[in-house]
Parts: C-alpha cells; sequence; structure tokens
C-alpha cells in the first residue's frame, strides 16, 4: 500500500501543480475516485469535473505558484494524511501551507479529502 498511497499523494500534488487543463483532469480521473470530494476552507468540490475546475480557480488565484509535499504520506486502514506548501515564484518561502485528511477508496484512490490551513511559518 506505502508505494501505491506515494504515487496516488504525488499525483494529487501533482494535478494542483499542472496547467494544462486536459492534463490535469487526467491526473485528477486518476487520483480521486468517481465520487470522491475536496474539502478546505476556501473551496469544496464533488467529483473529477468540479475538483480539477476547483484547482484551476486555486491556480488562477496564485499563477506560477507551486505546491510541494512537505510531510507524508502517512496512513493506516483507509485513512491517510499528508502537508503541503505553496510557493510563490522566487520560491523563497511558502505563502501557504496546509495538512490534509482523507479516506482511501476500495481501489487506492482518494475517496475525500478534507483541508486544514495552517500558517505558512509552521
Amino acid at each position: 500500500m506505502t508505494n501505491d498511497l506515494n504515487n496516488v499523494i504525488h499525483r494529487s500534488i501533482e494535478a494542483w501543480n499542472e496547467p494544462d487543463a486536459a492534463r490535469r483532469l487526467e491526473l485528477v480521473s486518476r487520483t480521486w475516485s468517481d465520487d470522491g470530494t475536496y474539502l478546505d476552507p476556501l473551496m469544496a468540490g464533488t467529483g473529477h469535473d468540479e475538483i480539477a475546475a476547483m484547482i484551476a480557480g486555486a491556480q488562477q488565484q496564485f499563477p506560477e505558484h507551486r505546491f510541494e509535499l512537505s510531510f507524508g504520506p502517512d496512513a493506516h486502514n483507509d485513512r491517510v494524511r499528508f502537508a503541503w506548501r505553496l510557493f510563490g515564484q522566487d520560491g523563497s518561502a511558502p505563502v501557504a501551507a496546509g495538512v490534509d485528511f482523507g479516506t482511501l477508496s476500495e481501489d487506492g484512490r482518494l475517496r475525500s479529502v478534507t483541508g486544514f490551513l495552517e500558517s505558512p511559518a509552521a
């Protein structure tokens, strides 16, 4: 499970960084179950199309920024957690950070992700 889980979480981060809409939707489809959900304090999406559109909205809000995995994934049973940071163009200091908690579907894709935002300095 660890290797597969690492691939899923890295693909999730890759989707958040993918500028091409078709490629981003393909990454989301490979990462989230068909009924997958994402929820954080600022946005929400259900299903591949909504999650991909939500990511596009975040990219418009933070153009040329990049997400990086900063912790994890850590998992047990069908639960997973991982942390990320968002860096601006110069990459010197994160402008945002968060911890995501999720559940996995039977096929190993993400069924749900709930994100919590943190201070980027944490």
